[in-house]
């Protein structure tokens, strides 16, 4: 039986995070092939991106494959678009400026053999292949409205705010720099969160003398904003910049790789990880989209009534189109046998790369908006379908063919 009354603490990291700003690149590149390829009337389904980056002291290098993607996608295109994304985050300082950091494009074609058993149409594949072997997890649970674990969810929270507030310069968060890291950690009673017992922030200032007691007098507010009412208490510990000083940060002070982040990208440690990132990936990598077919599977379990806290499981093989195995975990709070919830959702939606990319209309250019606070418990765009395994859209099928 799991505990019913424990601490469980998760952690966030800002756009600015040198990991987080190799993430943002990696995902500008794939949109950038999937909005040419639109611009250039290019079939969406063949484009081939994987594009990995590093980050250091005024250098960044992006390296990794294509195929299939246009040519108005040059190295001064992929060089202008890291630029534009440095800028927006908000690095404007010696050790690391957008306008002045070296950029190195490395980027070659596909390995064929790769090519071959994931393209459709091969002669000796009827289907689209997964794009490498892998396990991958959804969860999702009742501890808040976008069905996120709590720690990880406010955890998010509490950066973005201070990063819309710094970026609107926005009183004393106008003295803050583009890097930051949170942590919450929450207290649950008879398995649901009730409390916060410890807050940490570390967060960058481009005011250089600022104390730990001056960004907590800028950083608390935000805090607060972020936490549910009643949650904060007197007996909450609070541990903002606990090193003092925290003026050099970003790239310029600890290199930044893309896919170094995955726990902070999914749930905060609060559910199982298959091991694979996401950022810089094309949708054929079912590391990013069978991760988003699992997480839409288990929202929508939840949200249609049948449990209250669901993790599922999918396996796949490069060039083998089927999964290998869907697995149900209910958690206790299941109404329904989770061996008939495994069937139901193969039932419900084609879990092939190919059907998940139709589904949830993933051959697009909406990448970039998820390299940082999370790539779940956002909302859905309606405009463009950015963040569209978010949606509750499958809850009354799934409901339905459980019977």
């Amino acid at each position: 039986m799991s505990r019913k009354s424990y601490l469980f603490t998760s952690e966030s990291v800002s756009e600015g995070h040198p990991d987080k700003v190799s993430d943002r690149i990696s995902d500008e590149v794939v949109d950038a092939f999937y909005r040419e390829s639109a611009i250039a009337k290019l079939d969406p389904w063949a484009v081939r991106a994987a594009c990995e980056t590093l980050c250091t002291t005024n250098r960044v290098i992006i390296a990794g494959e294509y195929s299939n993607t246009p040519k108005s996608v040059t190295v001064a295109m992929i060089q202008d678009l890291a630029r534009k994304a440095i800028k927006d985050i908000g690095y404007e300082q010696d050790g690391f400026h957008w306008a002045n950091t070296n950029i190195e494009v490395l980027l070659h074609g596909q390995s064929a053999d790769i090519a071959a058993g994931v393209d459709a149409k091969q002669p000796t594949n009827a289907e689209e292949g997964a794009g490498d072997q892998g396990i991958m997890f959804g969860y999702a649970c009742r501890e808040t409205p976008e069905l996120m674990p709590a720690p990880i969810y406010y955890a998010h929270n509490i950066l973005y705010d201070l990063a819309q507030a710094r970026k609107a310069k926005k009183g004393d968060a106008a003295k803050l720099g583009p890097d930051s890291k949170s942590q919450v950690t929450v207290r649950y009673e008879n398995g649901m969160p009730v409390g916060v017992t410890a807050i940490v922030v570390s967060h960058q200032h481009i005011v250089e003398d600022l104390t730990s007691k001056q960004v907590r007098e800028i950083v608390e507010p935000f805090v607060r904003e972020a936490i549910p009412d009643g949650w904060i208490t007197k007996d909450t510990a609070w541990h903002i910049n606990p090193t003092g000083k925290f003026f050099i940060g970003g790239p310029d002070g600890d290199c930044g790789l893309t896919g170094r982040k995955i726990i902070v990208d999914t749930y905060g440690g609060a559910a199982p990880h298959g091991g694979g990132a996401f950022s810089g990936k094309d949708p054929t990598k079912v590391d990013r989209s069978a991760a988003y077919a699992a997480r839409y599977l288990a929202k929508n379990v939840v949200a249609s009534g049948i449990a209250d806290r669901c993790t599922i499981q999918l396996s796949y093989a490069i060039g083998v189109a089927r999964p290998l195995s869907i697995y149900v975990d209910t958690h206790g709070t299941g109404k329904v046998d989770e061996a008939k919830i495994e069937k139901a959702l193969a039932e419900c939606m084609d879990l092939t790369p190919r059907g998940i990319r139709k589904h949830l209309d993933l051959n697009k250019p909406i990448y970039a908006r998820t390299s940082a606070y999370g790539h779940f418990g956002r909302q859905p765009d309606l405009k463009d379908g950015g963040f569209s395994w978010e949606k509750n859209d499958l809850a009354d099928a799934i409901k339905k063919a459980v019977g």
